[in-house]
């Protein structure tokens, strides 16, 4: 034992990837906070991950290079990592282990809390209500991102996801309620956080977002404890400060095949292509810890980001993740190749909690029947370019014409706008009817007469 207390070994069995394998352990714990002193008198920290008997598994956070067998000690500090917590995480840029990045001091909190975060009683949460407006028309006006909600984002690579989440981080708010952003970025190249750091800029020098940065080529196990950290700092800001905190994280498909990597140092027997049988309940860990909780001002939401291989919607992590979240936003390639932005696929995308944030006293009386009615003319727009692909667009009948017509003003006017933009709600909603207006009033089924005749710019009956 050394002279402070903590229990130190020096039975190193074996290292595999970024896990330290440390035999003749007693009383150690998971999630463990452990130091590992090198022969050269380095300090390397770690988590224990998995304790089996008297040998611990540990996750090394700078990566295992020069650790060997000989010379090397142990020492677990009997208590979980933690972070120091509060609104010094505020305007600051760091990495995903909370070290500054932007030349500033490190950052210090009244209190610490766990990275693991705590489990919420279900019997405390609260429902989901009012709206986060993003500024972005399609995901404002018809998958609305309610306080509370875990929205995710599905893209593929080469898309503008991680442009799109920047965006959206730079134009979000609660109205005139109290907010914060937290930004988790994971496995990016150095050029995209450049490219996030110019966007976010002017937010993160007003001192309303908290960004973590972990790129490519920073040791996998950052990448596991990135959103971790940044969900701690938020959990703090939403569930203690009392302010209402959106946390954008990407990309989770990077986080997962991290997971993949160190389930198979540690020798876990792979299920669905290769991803461990946990990742679903990993993944739970980190969505459910939004929310909102009764007799508390704050809440948290969540809108991850994540990159399908191939597009498919079935691989685990979109799957996974599908099953745990409400709802989707659905990234399509030909949009971005008609140089449309945002290129976001209506048809396939919606936000489940959306009923509960918009309406009259939280957004607007029309808000849900126009976007009913745009969900209603866009699908039969695709219908109907279908069939004139069959018979030829002559050959359509003249209604079938104007729903064609109003999908290509959607996708110019409502849906098209530009990355540095912020559309109002209001604006939004007003473009929606401008689109609308395309069609013949009487095709306005969803939306009643008195909304049609305050609204309505058509003059066909």
């Amino acid at each position: 034992m050394s002279a402070e207390g903590l229990v130190t070994y020096e039975d190193i069995r074996g290292v595999s990837g970024p896990l330290v394998f440390i035999a003749g352990v007693k009383g150690v714990g998971y999630d463990e906070l452990v130091e590992v002193k090198l022969e050269d008198g380095r300090v390397l920290h770690g988590v224990v991950l998995e304790v089996n008997r008297d040998l611990a598994v540990v996750q090394v956070f700078e990566g295992t290079r020069g650790i060997g067998r000989q010379g090397v000690s142990a020492r677990f500090s009997g208590r979980p990592m933690e972070i120091p917590v509060g609104e010094g995480w505020m305007g600051r840029v760091c990495n995903g282990r909370g070290e500054p990045l932007d030349g500033g001091p490190p950052v210090f909190g009244d209190a610490s809390r766990p990275v693991a975060g705590y489990p919420v009683n279900p019997g405390r949460r609260a429902t989901p209500e009012d709206a986060i407006i993003t500024g972005v028309s399609v995901i404002d006006g018809l998958a609305t991102l309610v306080r509370g909600q875990k929205l995710p984002v599905f893209s593929l690579g080469g898309l503008p996801h991680l442009e799109l989440a920047s965006q959206i981080a730079v134009q979000a708010h609660a109205g005139d309620e109290t907010f914060r952003i937290v930004f988790c970025a994971m496995g990016i190249t150095h050029a995209d956080a450049e490219g996030v750091m110019e966007v976010l800029e002017a937010r993160s020098a007003s001192g309303e977002i908290s960004i973590f940065l972990n790129t490519a080529d920073a040791p996998v196990i950052e990448r596991i404890l990135s959103p971790r950290v940044a969900l701690t700092v938020a959990e703090h800001l939403a569930f203690e400060a009392g302010y209402h905190v959106l946390v954008i994280m990407a990309d989770m498909t990077s986080y997962c095949e991290a997971v993949r990597e160190v389930s198979a140092a540690r020798g876990d027997i792979p299920a669905r292509r290769g991803y461990p049988g946990f990742l679903y309940s990993d993944l739970a860990s980190l969505y459910e810890r939004s929310g909102r909780l009764k007799d508390n001002a704050g809440s948290l939401t969540q809108l991850p980001v994540l990159t399908m291989p191939g597009g498919d919607l079935t691989h685990p992590v979109p799957d996974l993740t599908g099953y745990i979240t409400e709802g989707q936003i659905v990234l399509a390639s030909d949009l971005t190749t008609r140089g449309i932005y945002p290129p976001v696929d209506v048809l396939q995308s919606l936000s489940r909690l959306m009923r509960l944030g918009v309406g009259p006293e939280r957004t607007r009386e029309d808000h849900l029947p126009v976007a009913n009615q745009l969900y209603a003319a866009l699908a039969r727009a695709r219908q109907a370019r279908d069939l004139g692909e069959l018979v030829g667009t002559d050959a359509l009948s003249e209604t079938d014409r104007r729903y064609i017509e109003c999908a290509d003003a959607f996708e110019q006017r409502f849906l098209g706008q530009s990355a540095d933009e912020s559309r109002s709600l209001n604006d939004t909603l007003e473009l929606a009817w401008d689109v609308l207006s395309v069609l013949p009033r009487r095709e306005l089924a969803t939306i009643g007469a008195e909304m049609v005749d305050a609204h309505y710019r058509g003059t066909a009956p």
